[in-house]
């Protein structure tokens, strides 16, 4: 790096800043913000053995536990990259973390004590990256997954391209990271499917297991206009169409799955000349790692098929070379929630299945973990004794050494599974609380053997802790918290979403069997209730214009009908702010009893969420519904729940032509009866400022639309629209778009709209069509097919809670790579007009330092003596000192807390004890 002059001496600079002044200063308040990023690989162990390794993701650090005989010993805590969730050690000297929200990977150095460190390189790879191993020629490649797109990423993501796979492994050089900005990868892989997340690797390094995240389960939905109105006699929908007071339901599309050859219904009919793609179903790919560069084996031994629907972790047998994948299989062909009474079946407690995937030569085995349940009977009042033997959500595993023994993290049981390998393949086993070790702290999800000691680490999520359990008495022993900053209203109310002890009767079932990690996953469901009745719609609706007639009828919502067809499983993101909730917006609290609140409490979400309470019953199956007082803490949990910033944005919040003719469109172009879409689809970023940078519309503002569709939907927001891409080829026309050839193998299949039917924006935005003078509205025109495909890229990049540069870092030390001055330059200029607090922690002299960017031009340092510096004369103490800095950009408000005083107590991180 080249140096800066300064005025003042290089000697005197060193010096003041190894001064330790004892001062105190006022800290500001500052939000935490919840982004909910479920942990992949959170623990591990030194070469050695000596140290324990474990992401602090709330906390944005990697914390360093000696590990002693009495137990664990803290010993130093590195700043990484916002929500960590995953960290492999390649030495004991070197450790490499996987920050989630960062879209990045921290390299941090360490002494040999394991005392001190910092991050000394950054290395930038695609959206949300999920884990790492080391393998290839004496394991010195590193592998990541990470989503097919980002900001960071070197090549086109083909949004709107068919048959594209979406998952992506970067592969580094661990010796040789290269002199580019964020890295040079050896390559990065491409498999064919969706997002991946976890990876696995063979014990001699020779084979890498990715498996595909939401991977599905070759389920999708034939559109309602395929669908003939009329009942299931005349090939419509299946019946019950009318629920038990003989309403007839609204027109619905039809879930199917594919067999490989033909697409079903839940009755055995066939739909296949009605979908125009195919869903193949690669779950789990394996990659030659010692292949120059890696690549995926060739042909049918490239990948397995029919492991699972959500694809958590994996583990191999050392000896055997067996692969395990913990997973769950939704049952999503079926239907309806409630007693089943009327319709004669429901989903009611039997939703998923938790289950070990077992594969071999001999193919992929599915191994169900709760056998013991009897879905016959429901409900039974807790506790219970059929819920103490289940195990639910499994997460991280493990095998002894002897490959005798398999350790499994049951997420929502807050226990450890014990099985014998043998009887596990051969499905032999008998769940029971024998071969269980509960664990104090809640979540468990993930864990490292240390057999040498006879014991096993857990890192427990519900309580940021971490576990010592004794494998030999098979009981905990210690429990050791980590710091966590997260408010107690996160802490008290995130059990509700993930413990199925408490959520089920059969112990097997949560909230987050359906919303992983407070998101979604990717499927639709059809939960209507045939044993309900119609309810009101108190919501506030639309205005219908003169356009439509003077038909008093029109626009007016007939109310609620419990039989609402398949849907699409929400996001539980970002839902502060924005309304009733449900595609329907059926969940509202404006039938609740009368209030002063605008339009009756219609958009009160608190009131809304609560809405969700008989779910516990009619869904998951539980004997009565929460109470008052914890539906209140779910509450308080679940609306904290952000999303992250939109990946296909550009980093400077600008947007390309392409997509800014597709925003100038979207608001300002008379495109439909009403005006502009966005006169409906809001984008209002200061509404209710209030509440800070959760506040804003983005695309609702909680209203019920007014259009053709037969649910009478609520108007939905548009933060998410890239994590839909994935599904092409319609069995339909809409508007004027004719349906699609065969387009064969697709990665998802489902799209857009409320069940998901619609393959793609365009297609959706093909609606123009029927509107009368629309300038997007005749699709053999440049101008109407410019126009649709330009809204398509802007959805894709709508605007969210929080900017794009928000998570991004820059790492600068004496080996800092070309263009990390002018990354650091951006980062500034974007905290300078407050899209972001812009922090740098890092070591400076070997001491462990941190500043925050004052939006002066000035960084505020952690010691209240010493004064603001610039931003040239930070870069030369990190070259007179030899130090590292990492710069990143946090969410507005945190800045504070996560740069300078840790623990908001007025202490300066620099001047505490």
């Amino acid at each position: 790096m080249k140096a800066v002059p300064l005025v003042v001496t290089q000697a005197a600079l060193a010096g003041a800043w190894l001064l330790l002044v004892a001062a105190s200063t006022v800290a500001s308040a500052a939000p935490f913000t919840l982004f909910e990023s479920g942990q992949v690989r959170p623990l591990a162990l030194s070469p050695s053995g000596r140290f324990l390794y474990a992401v602090n993701t709330p906390d944005n650090r990697l914390e360093i536990f000696q590990i002693k005989p009495s137990g664990l010993v803290p010993l130093a805590s590195i700043p990484v990259g916002l929500e960590p969730v995953a960290v492999a050690a390649r030495s004991e000297e070197e450790v490499w973390v996987v920050n989630h929200l960062s879209d990045s990977v921290s390299i941090v150095r360490l002494d040999d004590r394991n005392t001190r460190g910092a991050v000394v390189r950054t290395l930038l790879v695609g959206d949300e990256p999920r884990d790492i191993v080391f393998a290839g020629p004496g394991k010195s490649r590193a592998f990541i997954t990470a989503a097919h797109r980002g900001q960071n990423v070197p090549f086109d993501p083909q949004f709107t391209t068919p048959g594209i796979g979406r998952a992506d492994v970067w592969v580094f050089d661990a010796n040789r990271t290269g002199s580019a900005l964020g890295g040079d990868p050896l390559t990065i892989l491409t498999l064919f499917g969706d997002t991946p997340r976890a990876l696995a690797v063979t014990p001699d390094g020779s084979r890498v297991y990715a498996a595909v995240f939401h991977s599905g389960n070759r389920s999708s939905v034939i559109h309602e206009s395929l669908v003939p109105n009329g009942g299931e006699a005349v090939g419509g929908v299946p019946g019950p169409n009318v629920n038990f007071q003989g309403l007839r339901g609204p027109e619905v599309s039809v879930l199917v799955k594919f067999d490989g050859t033909n697409w079903r219904d839940v009755l055995n009919r066939t739909w296949t000349d009605k979908v125009r793609f195919s869903l193949p179903d690669k779950d789990v790919f394996v990659i030659d790692a010692t292949a120059n560069p890696p690549t995926q084996l060739a042909g049918p031994s490239g990948f397995y098929s029919g492991v699972g629907t959500i694809l958590f972790n994996m583990a191999v047998n050392p000896v055997s070379g067996k692969v395990y994948v913990s997973n769950t299989e939704a049952r999503n062909d079926l239907r309806f929630e409630g007693p089943g009474a009327f319709a004669g079946s429901s989903l009611r407690g039997h939703l998923h299945e938790s289950r070990i995937t077992v594969l071999g030569s001999s193919g992929v085995a599915p191994r169900h973990l709760n056998k013991h349940i009897n879905y016959g009977v429901c409900c039974a009042a807790l506790p219970n004794a059929e819920n103490d033997k289940s195990l639910a959500q499994p997460l991280g595993m493990v095998v002894t050494a002897n490959g005798a023994t398999l350790y499994v993290a049951a997420f929502g049981s807050s226990k450890l599974g014990v099985y014998s390998t043998a009887a596990l393949e051969a499905d032999t086993f008998v769940p029971g609380t024998a071969n269980q070790i509960p664990l104090s702290g809640g979540g468990p999800t993930g864990m490292v053997l240390d057999e040498t000691n006879g014991r096993m680490y857990v890192l427990t999520r519900f309580d940021n802790a971490i576990s010592v359990v004794n494998t030999s008495t098979k009981q905990e022993v210690a429990h050791v918290p980590m710091f966590n900053p997260e408010p107690p209203s996160v802490v008290a109310g995130r059990p509700f979403l993930y413990d199925a002890r408490k959520s089920s009767s059969h112990g097997d079932s949560s909230c987050a069997s359906c919303h992983i990690f407070g998101d979604f996953d990717s499927l639709a469901w059809d939960l209507g209730n045939p044993d309900a009745a119609v309810v009101n719609n108190p919501n506030p609706i639309v205005p219908v214009l003169p356009e439509f007639g003077t038909d008093p009828t029109f626009g007016q919502d007939p109310g609620f009908h419990p039989l609402k067809g398949p849907l699409l499983t929400q996001s539980l993101r970002g839902m502060a702010n924005h309304g009733p909730m449900h595609w329907r917006g059926d969940r509202t609290g404006g039938n609740d009893a009368p209030n002063a609140q605008p339009n009756g409490g219609a958009l009160d979400e608190a009131a809304a969420f609560k809405q969700f309470n008989p779910a516990f019953m009619d869904l998951l199956g539980r004997s009565a519904q929460l109470t008052p007082a914890e539906m209140q803490q779910f509450s308080d949990f679940v609306l904290q729940i952000t999303y992250p910033p939109n990946p296909v944005r550009n980093l400077d919040n600008s947007l390309t032509p392409q997509q800014q003719a597709g925003s100038d469109f979207f608001f300002n172009t008379t495109s439909f009866f009403h005006g502009p879409c966005g006169s409906c689809h809001q984008l209002d970023p200061t509404a209710n400022p209030q509440e800070g940078a959760f506040a804003g519309f983005f695309g609702t503002n909680g209203s019920s639309s007014f259009d053709a569709e037969p649910l009478f939907p609520k108007v939905p927001h548009l933060r998410n629209m890239y994590q839909r891409v994935g599904m092409f080829g319609a069995g339909f026309s809409f508007g004027l778009q004719p349906a699609d050839p065969f387009l064969g193998d697709q990665i998802r299949g489902f799209g857009f709209n409320s069940d998901g039917a619609i393959p793609t924006l365009f297609r959706f935005n093909s609606g123009f069509d029927l509107i009368p003078d629309n300038p997007a509205g005749i699709p053999n025109t440049p101008e109407g097919h410019a126009a649709k495909t330009n809204m398509e890229l802007y959805m894709l990049a709508f605007e969210s809670n929080l900017a794009p540069i928000v998570g991004q870092q820059v790492t600068l030390s004496d080996a800092s790579p070309a263009g990390a001055l002018s990354r650091l330059q951006l980062l500034m200029a974007r905290a300078q007009v407050g899209e972001c607090d812009l922090v740098a922690k890092g070591q400076l002299a070997s001491r462990p330092v941190g500043f925050l960017y004052l939006r002066n031009g000035k960084f505020k340092p952690d010691h209240a003596a010493l004064p603001p510096l610039s931003e040239a004369a930070l870069r030369q103490l990190v070259s007179v000192t030899r130090g590292a800095l990492t710069y990143t950009c946090v969410p507005p408000g945190s800045g504070q807390r996560i740069g300078i005083d840790r623990n908001l107590n007025g202490v300066l991180d620099g001047d505490e004890p």
